[in-house]
């Protein structure tokens, strides 16, 4: 078993930063994949940024060059360091790992960005 707990959504205006943290205990190494997917209201969730078993990161294209995902392995922490935010950057962002072809979710934090 793997849970995920997120932290760090808030309000912000547009053109202002934010840092999520996503912090996973139980049974994962830093070998399985974990990223972040947001949801905004009525639209199907997407993904936003996500590491690989090979160690590199995808990112949406809608966020490239203005979000970053990060990962302390010592700590089972991810972190999604969120720039130049958009009011269309609003939703519900959820923690996501890949554990052994299982998917686990974190409850998942509101990120709102006012115009």
């Amino acid at each position: 078993q793997v849970q995920l707990v997120e932290s760090g959504g808030g309000l912000v205006q547009a053109g202002g930063s934010l840092r999520l943290s996503c912090t996973a205990s139980g049974n994962i190494f830093s070998i399985n994949p974990m990223g972040w997917y947001r949801q905004a209201p009525g639209k199907q969730r997407e993904l936003v940024a996500h590491t690989t078993s090979g160690g590199s990161i995808n990112y949406a294209d809608s966020v490239k060059g203005r979000f970053t995902l990060s990962r302390e392995n010592t700590k089972n922490t991810i972190y999604l360091q969120m720039d130049s935010l958009k009011p269309e950057d609003t939703g519900v962002y959820y923690c996501h790992a890949e554990v052994w072809n299982l998917d686990y979710w974190g409850k998942g934090t509101q990120v709102t960005v006012s115009s």
